[in-house]
């Protein structure tokens, strides 16, 4: 969600943007980097979106909150073995899928309803209350 936040509002392409979730013991922490260097923008304007990072991941969670998709998106359960989809939750090409080049884990164990609350509202959301 992320990603998609900064290529709207940054101009880069969401498929020349890669981050890369840190989270131990003793903190935590996201590092988005440029793909490809050279043909879509520089490390440097990826510094400028630093810089207001509170904003873009309002921006995430606030899109992550409904997909164009919905409420097929929200209601998919992995456990199905009639959808064959067994490796992520809410998550389709319409909201969360992004290039697989830029997905370390190849687009794997997603669900947005595990972030933000979503039309199903399972109530396991990680940022529950974070937004209005």
């Amino acid at each position: 969600m992320l990603i998609t936040a900064v290529s709207l509002d940054a101009g880069y392409s969401a498929s020349a943007i890669r981050e890369r979730v840190y989270s131990g013991p003793s903190g935590y922490g996201i590092l988005l980097h440029t793909g490809a260097p050279g043909t879509e923008g520089s490390l440097g304007g990826l510094v400028q979106i630093g810089k207001r990072i509170e904003h873009h991941l309002l921006t995430a969670l606030q899109h992550g909150r409904l997909c164009s998709n919905d409420p097929v998106c929200a209601q998919h359960e992995p456990s199905n073995p009639m959808e064959e989809r067994f490796l992520h939750g809410a998550a389709c090409h319409g909201c969360l899928l992004i290039s697989e080049t830029c997905c370390e884990r190849r687009n794997e164990l997603l669900d947005r309803s595990l972030v933000v609350p979503t039309v199903i509202n399972l109530g396991a959301e990680f940022f529950r209350g974070v937004l209005p």
